[in-house]
C-alpha cells in the first residue's frame, strides 16, 4: 500500500490553457497534457528563478519530487514545440493557495534590492 500524496501547493492557475501551432486547427493535431503542478514548477524555477529547493518548499514536496515534476514538464513542453503538438494545461492533484497566502511569497534572496 502506497502512502498518501502530500498536497502540492500551487499559487498560480493559468489564464490560458491551450497552446499550439498558429494557423492549424487544433482538432487535427495530437495533444499533450501538462498538469497544473507541472506548470507551477516551470513558473517557479524558470520564470521566478527559484532553486529546486525553494520550489519544493513552496509546493510542500521533496526536492526530488520537484525535480521529477520539472523534468516531466520540460519534456512535454519540448515535445509540443518541436513536434507541433497542442499543449493542454489541465488537471493534476494540487491545492490552490489562498490569495495573499504566506506560502506564495517570494524567497528573500529574490526580493527587489537583495543581492544574490
Amino acid at each position: 500500500m502506497s502512502r498518501p500524496q502530500k498536497p502540492r501547493y500551487v499559487c498560480h492557475v493559468p489564464e490560458y490553457t491551450l497552446y499550439g501551432p498558429k494557423g492549424i486547427k487544433t482538432k487535427k493535431l495530437e495533444t499533450i497534457g501538462l498538469l497544473v503542478d507541472e506548470l507551477e514548477t516551470i513558473r517557479l524555477i524558470d520564470l521566478l528563478d527559484y532553486t529546486q529547493e525553494e520550489a519544493a518548499a513552496q509546493m510542500n514536496v521533496a526536492r526530488t519530487t520537484v525535480q521529477r515534476i520539472y523534468n516531466d514538464a520540460r519534456k512535454k513542453i519540448a515535445s509540443s514545440l518541436i513536434e507541433g503538438k497542442v499543449l493542454v494545461i489541465d488537471g493534476g492533484e494540487y491545492t490552490l493557495c489562498d490569495d495573499g497566502s504566506d506560502r506564495c511569497t517570494m524567497p528573500s534572496r529574490l526580493r527587489k534590492g537583495h543581492n544574490h
